[in-house]
């Protein structure tokens, strides 16, 4: 029995391998990318430059069913990091297409692709400085089905999707601008 318990070093399960490198992996990135500089973009939460500044920024009302839901969308992202008195005013023109190509032999139109593109631009209140100029879009497919209502309902979805998408590049730009502004401001 000794001989036996000596020797034996005994196997590992199959999978405990990779649970370890799983774990160890993510902590290896993370110590890494420490001593990179790398901060976090919403650092301070709504009270950290990044978040103030989005809070204060007041959207236009947009032209359309597709820019009240893009309008929306971004003052749901923007108000979840404060309500501040409105020192950027937020700018958009969009502009929403229905585009067939699918087409079959008998020329019936079997899918649509429909795109929504955003020319955005943030002015500054006070000075009446244009800070941002810059265009976001967003597609999505939609097939062309025998029932025009089944149709009708993919296209409003397909509207409703990529007007959230939109709006999250909108923000996830005005997050990227407000960093490097702060950035560039501190010495």
């Amino acid at each position: 029995w000794c001989a036996g318990a000596q020797g034996d070093r005994g196997t590992r399960p199959l999978g405990e391998h990779r649970h370890m490198i799983r774990w160890l992996l993510p902590m290896l990135a993370l110590t890494l990318l420490s001593g990179c500089g790398l901060k976090p973009l919403y650092a301070g939460g709504s009270n950290g430059f990044v978040g103030s500044a989005l809070g204060s920024v007041e959207v236009e009302p947009i032209a359309g069913r597709g820019g009240w839901l893009v309008r929306n969308a971004l003052q749901e992202r923007l108000q979840l990091l404060g309500t501040g008195a409105p020192r950027y005013r937020l700018t958009v023109k969009l502009d929403d297409e229905i585009e067939g190509f699918g087409v079959r032999s008998d020329d019936a139109i079997t899918r649509e692709r429909r795109t929504l593109r955003a020319r955005y631009q943030v002015t500054d209140l006070t000075t009446g400085e244009v800070l941002l100029d810059a265009t976001e879009g967003s597609d999505a497919g939609i097939d062309v089905v025998s029932s025009e209502y089944a149709v009708v309902a993919a296209e409003n979805t397909a509207l409703e999707n990529i007007a959230d998408r939109l709006a999250s590049q909108i923000v996830t730009r005005l997050s990227a601008e407000a960093a490097r502004a702060q950035a560039e401001s501190t010495p």
